[in-house]
């Protein structure tokens, strides 16, 4: 029998024990998924997890590899929300791929298109700011049919099966300029998503 002078003892053993337990696993899984080589800015760390590994092939044959890491186009330029932006980020692929509740191939969310949408403005303001300032154009972020998005002509840019600058790249000219705009009413004509 234990005297009740004992309980506390036993109590924060127990209490150091299972705070041990839980920092050792959490150090361990911190470990295997390379944890450390998401503050960096090498675009292999993003390529940790197997599905990205096209992302990564994909921009190593882009015209922005020279130019642009993962971390200047997918995460907010201001310290404090690209580390914020990397922690949920983070959480939410970490949730995904273990409950293994993701889309294949993965696609960008709402929240990190607005993101990389502010960073190729902050990037290309000069080349886009009549763009973005046109009365026509209700906001410069945004997906909504009618607003301006970059990647709505460009998304093969950074990645894609082609890695190019998209229709005008691979049919240059007239030719190029008839079929950008063939795409352009073909995809606002479809159903939104």
């Amino acid at each position: 029998m234990i005297s009740s002078g004992n309980t506390l003892p036993l109590l924060v053993t127990a209490v150091f024990a299972v705070a041990g337990i839980s920092l050792g696993i959490g150090l361990k899984t911190f470990d295997y998924a390379e944890g450390t080589s998401y503050f960096s800015k090498d675009p292999a760390a993003c390529a940790n997890c197997h599905i990205m590994r096209p992302q990564l092939a994909s921009w190593q044959k882009s015209s922005h590899k020279a130019l642009a890491t993962c971390v200047d186009c997918h995460l907010p330029h201001d310290p404090l929300g690209k580390y914020l932006a990397k922690a949920e980020n983070g959480w939410n692929h970490s949730k995904a791929f273990t409950l293994q509740n993701f889309h294949e191939p993965i696609q960008i969310n709402d929240k990190n298109s607005r993101i990389l949408q502010d960073n190729c403005v902050h990037c290309h303001g000069a080349l886009t700011h009549a763009m973005t300032t046109a009365e026509s154009v209700a906001a410069p972020v945004t997906t909504a049919p009618g607003g301006f998005s970059c990647v709505h002509c460009h998304r093969d840019v950074g990645h894609g099966e082609r890695a190019t600058m998209g229709v005008l790249e691979t049919n240059p000219g007239r030719a190029g300029l008839k079929r950008l705009v063939q795409a352009v009413k073909a995809e606002s004509s479809r159903p939104s998503r």
